[in-house]
């Protein structure tokens, strides 16, 4: 029982330590350098620092959650997760960096953490359903858990990227496309992606409702009309997002028209490639939404489908309601956006602003600091007209803040 204090009291010490530290924001640009490189010693050096901030500045944060939440059986297993992560990790502290087989071990040790963290997601929605049952929230609660969520799984983007880059360059099973450099595509195609993603929507609609609409791409590239559009880009994070806003607008089509209706209209899409930004912009006529609900479609605890149960079949299309919540968080994650307007009545348009330029496209993470505890404090008072849905997410999500 000693040594278990003991131990809890030496992580909690190391977890204090990590916490104090910033996370260092990289580009998609320093993410491909790197891998062209692909230097093991150097990453895994990089990492056995840099994960650990990571893991701390989150965990500490997890640590401000309302009480009530924190009581909840599922998100204590997810807490009981990170720490077993980071107590992993911090074993590779202060080992010899010339003994390859600490290397492979580390590699190895990765894995095993990125697929521990697999259900993160579901088994936290699974923890604010189980609060929602257990008792009737605050609109401090609400706004606690929605800034905690936003953050939360914002750093889980984050601490996969850097896992997944590494394990993909210097993993035993190096299965990838040849042409990516880790899990970064240099010649990311979108409508590539936009295809695979409709097709793989198409057949989850087809199956549930026995149709579909169809497809309509156009394409607009601003800096070489003639050719087809391509930006360096995380394919898995583009077709996460791509998948979740055809999946919506699939299931508006179908549920406005009616399964039986004689013919659907297509879901048109356009993609238009500047100096700046890359732009997806994708149209449904699925009867629009009204311009009260746009921002509770980003609400963690707002879905227009019902909570999936495992005992009951529900539609493929829907889930917990965390499809555009993530879907955004994988737009801004390297310094992009997603916004949905709607016309009532008629349709829904979805846009992703991506970053053109790899350089540009730097990390958004958040930090845990004195700043980011007053937002998990202070009452939620009137709204200023002034304010946006983004500027609550990014006053605490920078690069050096000061503590």
């Amino acid at each position: 029982m000693r040594t278990s204090v003991r131990f809890f009291k030496e992580i909690s010490k190391m977890l204090d330590f990590y916490s104090q530290f910033n996370p260092s924001p990289l580009s998609i640009k320093q993410f491909l350098d790197f891998g062209r490189k692909a230097c093991e010693k150097t990453s895994f050096i990089f990492l056995r620092k840099e994960l650990p901030v990571r893991l701390a500045n989150i965990m500490k944060e997890i640590q401000l959650l309302p009480e009530n939440l924190l009581r909840m059986p599922s998100v204590g297993l997810v807490q009981s997760w990170y720490e077993k992560s980071f107590e992993e990790i911090l074993v590779y502290e202060n080992v010899d960096t010339t003994d390859p087989k600490i290397l492979e071990n580390f590699c190895e040790r990765l894995l095993k953490i990125h697929n521990r963290h697999n259900d993160v997601v579901p088994t936290m929605a699974q923890g604010v359903i189980e609060l929602k049952q257990s008792c009737t929230l605050d609109q401090h609660t609400e706004h606690s858990i929605q800034y905690f969520l936003d953050r939360f799984y914002m750093s889980r983007i984050s601490i996969r990227m850097l896992i997944n880059q590494h394990t993909s360059l210097f993993g035993a099973n190096l299965n990838g496309h040849p042409r990516h450099i880790g899990c970064i595509d240099p010649s990311c195609s979108v409508t590539a992606v936009l295809q695979d993603a409709y097709e793989n929507a198409r057949f989850l609609c087809d199956q549930y409702y026995l149709v579909s609409p169809d497809l309509e791409i156009t394409e607009h590239n601003g800096s070489d009309p003639a050719s087809p559009i391509s930006v360096v880009y995380v394919p898995s994070h583009l077709y996460h997002m791509l998948f979740e806003l055809f999946k919506n607008a699939m299931r508006a089509v179908v549920e406005h028209y009616g399964s039986d209706a004689d013919s659907l209209p297509s879901i048109q899409v356009t993609v238009a490639l500047g100096k700046e930004d890359l732009t997806i912009k994708m149209s449904d006529r699925g009867g629009g939404i009204p311009r009260s609900l746009i921002e509770t479609l980003f609400q963690y605890m707002y879905s227009t489908a019902p909570t999936p149960s495992p005992s009951t079949d529900s539609t493929p299309l829907a889930g917990y309601g965390y499809g555009l919540p993530l879907s955004r968080l994988y737009a801004r994650y390297f310094q992009g956006d997603l916004i949905i307007t709607s016309a009532e009545g008629y349709g829904t348009d979805a846009i992703i602003y991506l970053k053109a330029l790899s350089d540009e496209a730097n990390e958004l993470l958040p930090v845990f600091n004195k700043t980011s505890t007053k937002h998990y404090r202070a009452s939620v008072g009137t709204h200023d007209w002034t304010e946006d849905d983004y500027s609550s997410f990014t006053c605490n999500v920078v690069y050096r803040e000061i503590m």
